[in-house]
């Protein structure tokens, strides 16, 4: 077995901060965060650890992103053994949501009453521009080319509103879809990413055979690789 490498205690105080961020939010910190975390005076003086810890091997250093940091060897493996571990460093720009998963809808009810939520997961508030009241699975492929997957979960904020473009919740009597929203003079218009599926036409005038109601806004996006 290999020696563990030796590191100064500023380094180690580092590790272990990268690893109470993915062990809490599933994601390791920015450079900004380490040095409001450790009182740093700029980011760059925890990009010259974060440098160092590559050097001995105990992280990887990913560019073209802000929290490209990945464990490696001892480190990886010290943190898969500590599920049970309580940390103590301090993580003030690490904010978490905890977001229920809302799972199947039944008719007539509201999206977030009890029966509908299968679990909730806690993540990273930074992880969305506005912030997100629940997530949603999607089902089906029609928002494929909005990059939207079966199986994915969409963050959604509650919202009776919408503009033209944005993508929504929307409810059509029994069911809750995803789709992007046009309003016209005449008709709301709830517009699929894939060729493959129609357009949904709901007539302002009160003919529409089907109920609707606007139930969110997407704000982000999680596919299930992405959470711990």
């Amino acid at each position: 077995m290999l020696d563990r490498p030796k590191l100064t205690d500023r380094q180690q105080q580092i590790l272990d901060l990268v690893q109470t961020a993915i062990e809490r939010t599933g994601a390791p910190p920015t450079r900004a965060e380490i040095a409001a975390a450790l009182g740093f005076k700029s980011a760059n003086a925890a990009e010259e650890h974060l440098q160092a810890l590559a050097r001995k091997g105990v992280i990887e250093l990913v560019g073209g992103t802000s929290r490209g940091i990945r464990l490696r060897g001892e480190a990886l493996r010290s943190l898969q053994e500590s599920r049970g571990r309580q940390f103590t460093l301090p993580l003030p720009s690490l904010a978490q949501l905890a977001l229920p998963l809302v799972g199947r809808v039944a008719a007539g009810s509201p999206i977030l009453a009890q029966e509908h939520i299968d679990q909730t997961y806690t993540v990273e508030a930074t992880l969305f521009p506005r912030k997100p009241d629940y997530l949603l699975r999607v089902r089906g492929m029609s928002m494929r080319d909005a990059g939207i997957l079966d199986g994915d979960l969409l963050a959604v904020q509650r919202a009776s509103e919408a503009k033209n473009g944005q993508i929504v919740v929307a409810r059509l009597g029994d069911e809750v879809t995803v789709k992007r929203l046009r309003r016209t003079r005449s008709a709301i218009e709830l517009l699929p990413e894939n060729p493959d599926f129609a357009v949904i036409t709901v007539p302002l005038n009160g003919d529409s055979e089907v109920p609707f109601a606007l139930e969110g806004i997407a704000v982000g996006l999680l596919r299930n690789n992405m959470l711990m």
